[in-house]
């Protein structure tokens, strides 16, 4: 079973940082990458910066059809107007079908803001308290959902349709 986990960090570079921890990681075997991104949202700018990470994943499990997707809902979105209301909700709902759910879609949304950054992964197999001692000096926030079998084969099928 995949995990979909976003971790936040509470300055804009925190999340490039921890894509190094994750890379030592993954050497250990404390955690099995399919696919990561990150978010980095500088203070005084409007919007955050994006970005696949091919450090972690190599090519991406889900690919950046995926990541887009999901940054978009989250924080780009609400920047377009009522245009994409009724779009954005029924993006949500099909979403929701694959397991990332409103309660991980708001906490994102409440969590990272001007100044911050966070680390999105598609992982399993994760020693959890080990990953979060390596964290501990960036003292990340983590937000997560659990996908079960059934939800991860669900959103590869969406993302693969959309290749």
């Amino acid at each position: 079973m995949a995990t979909l986990t976003a971790w936040k960090f509470d300055t804009a570079d925190g999340a490039a940082r921890a894509e190094a921890t994750l890379v030592e990681l993954s050497k250990q075997e404390l955690i099995s990458i399919h696919d990561a991104a990150t978010v980095e949202w500088p203070e005084g700018k409007r919007k955050p910066k994006t970005r696949q990470s091919t450090s972690l994943a190599g090519v991406g499990a889900l690919g950046g059809a995926f990541w887009g997707l999901l940054f978009g809902l989250l924080f780009f979105a609400p920047l377009l107007g009522l245009a994409l209301g009724a779009g954005t909700g029924a993006l949500a709902g099909k979403w929701s079908d694959v397991g990332i759910n409103d309660d991980f879609i708001d906490g994102v949304k409440r969590s990272v803001t001007p100044g911050t950054s966070a680390l999105f992964l598609l992982s399993s197999d994760a020693v959890l308290d080990k990953v979060s001692d390596a964290f501990a000096k960036e003292k990340p926030e983590l937000i997560r959902t659990n996908l079960s079998n059934e939800e991860e084969a669900k959103l590869r099928a969406v993302f693969d349709d959309e290749s």
